[in-house]
């Protein structure tokens, strides 16, 4: 057994059975071994990011890793904007990356790289295997650092001839440390403060947005008159009809501002202080008055759902029933294809158990009210601001829940950045709807240039503009084995997104917004 088996066999025997790939010369014992080791399902992206967002979808649905194999440093520096969103979103990945042997990487041959300074910025565990008996330990040791709370990315850095030299077989996975428990004086201090009658925001992000957790934090809500907001950037929310439904934080600065403006105290469950995505000038960073003080209950690496369950206890409020959105649907609409007969649409016809992958930038801050009442479905979001990890997160996430819908709403400028992913859709027949929200153009970019007080001109405009030449949804999609069409009606695309939730594998709906030439 060389390297690379032993080192598929523990990721196998340590639940990683999925691995994402692009690889090279220098990963070739890899793929070799693949063939020698039942259980290890390998998914080719064409392009690395691609393969870093399926892994990061794929992380959120499951809370398990999975793992990418990536070529030397220029591979692992190709798919480093969806390895940055998957940190923000605390997604556990175990990344591999082939590196040459170790004897030639003193010739500095043209992939030479300082992979470990690569991988160190987007990774909480970063390790160069020195020898082909070290590798499956040191695998191991990157599942348990993956698996760590509240989900963490480990890179292993695999040189050439420790994949092909002889090793001493599998390696069993290291024990897993559970969250970290709350401090007692931290629920004593927010309890004080929600018994005080000052006006209280609880601000609630990572996994206090599953569904029983925010059930807990309405139960405290209630009890106390305290108010309930997410952050703006949640990484996977569960919503819908029978679950507790919890505005977001507004994107735009005065918007939240004139949110928290009322408030006194801010306990956070599992996220930060909210701060504003850029600076802008005369505006704050901080989304918060002076005179709001800031509260932890508990951190996103401690045991959030317990917090809350402790902190409920702690007031009396763990026996009230949580008030749950009751099923709602927005009708069909007729005429213009816009936001608001799009998002009809969604609200519509979203069905149980959907994933929704959420990258429509500036489109998407309107669909949340219309589907409060949809079916129960899980909502996806941007945590880290890198765009084009919508497309290969949805095909991570359709990976992940085979037996569930995936909706992948993508902003026409970000899809652009991974439109590879269509062809592993394609080939690995994914049950993903997308729609491109198609307005011609980085629509929030010239939203953002009156916001920064910029004084655009016409070359400003012209490099947010996606025309000169237009481009052909249904041609790309085409081209790659996904379904397209078109549509440029309110009632073409209440037809077309029917038709693609009722139908199995990948669709693409090129959804003509104003604006779009």
């Amino acid at each position: 057994m060389n390297g690379a088996e032993s080192l598929v066999r523990t990721l196998v025997e340590g639940d990683v059975d999925v691995c994402f790939t692009n690889p090279g010369t220098s990963e070739m014992h890899f793929c070799a071994a693949l063939d020698k080791v039942d259980g290890m399902r390998c998914i080719l992206g064409l392009f690395e990011g691609v393969v870093t967002g399926a892994a990061d979808g794929y992380g959120r649905m499951l809370d398990k890793p999975a793992a990418t194999l990536l070529h030397t440093g220029p591979g692992l520096g190709n798919g480093l904007a969806n390895l940055h969103n998957a940190k923000k979103a605390h997604t556990p990945i175990v990344n591999i990356v082939g590196e040459h042997a170790t004897y030639h990487i003193e010739h500095d041959a043209p992939l030479t790289a300082d992979i470990e300074g690569i991988a160190w910025p987007v990774s909480h565990w970063v390790k160069t295997s020195a020898d082909a008996p070290s590798v499956a330990v040191d695998g191991a040791q990157a599942i348990a650092e993956a698996r760590g709370a509240p989900g963490r990315i480990a890179t292993l850095i695999l040189p050439a001839d420790t994949a092909w030299n002889e090793a001493s077989g599998t390696a069993p996975v290291p024990a897993v440390l559970p969250p970290e428990p709350v401090d007692e004086g931290a629920i004593r201090d927010c309890a004080d403060i929600l018994r005080s009658g000052e006006p209280t925001l609880l601000f609630l992000g990572g996994k206090a947005l599953r569904a029983d957790a925010l059930a807990m934090a309405d139960r405290i809500a209630q009890k106390t008159g305290a108010e309930l907001r997410t952050e703006f950037g949640a990484a996977r929310c569960e919503r819908g009809t029978g679950r507790v439904a919890v505005e977001r934080m507004p994107y735009i600065v005065d918007q939240a501002l004139a949110v928290t403006g009322a408030f006194r105290h801010i306990i956070l469950v599992g996220t930060k202080v909210p701060v504003a995505f850029f600076a802008y000038p005369g505006k704050p960073s901080v989304l918060i008055p002076e005179t709001c003080r800031p509260h932890t209950l508990a951190t996103v690496d401690q045991d959030i759902a317990g917090a809350l369950a402790w902190l409920a206890d702690e007031l009396g409020a763990g026996d009230l029933e949580p008030i749950l959105s009751e099923p709602e649907r927005p009708a069909l609409m007729e005429g213009d294809l816009n936001l608001e007969s799009l998002g009809a649409a969604i609200g519509n016809l979203l069905p149980e158990g959907c994933i929704v992958s959420d990258e429509a930038i500036t489109s998407g801050r309107h669909l949340h009210p219309l589907t409060r009442g949809a079916p129960p479905h899980d909502w996806l979001f941007g945590t880290g601001g890198s765009i084009g990890r919508g497309l290969p997160e949805a095909t991570g996430a359709a990976i992940a829940c085979p037996d569930r819908k995936v909706l992948s709403l993508v902003g026409d400028g970000s899809a652009m950045y991974t439109i590879q992913a269509l062809w592993t859709q394609a080939r690995e027949k994914c049950d993903v709807t997308t729609v491109i929200l198609n307005n011609g153009g980085y629509a929030i970019l010239h939203g953002e240039l009156l916001n920064v007080g910029a004084n655009p001109g016409p070359k400003a405009h012209d490099m947010f503009d996606l025309d000169r030449p237009d481009l052909d949804w249904v041609a790309m999609a085409n081209s790659m084995g996904v379904e397209g069409v078109r549509a440029e009606t309110a009632e073409q695309f209440n037809r077309a997104l029917a038709a693609a939730l009722s139908n199995e594998g990948p669709n693409l709906i090129d959804a003509v917004l104003p604006g779009a030439a």
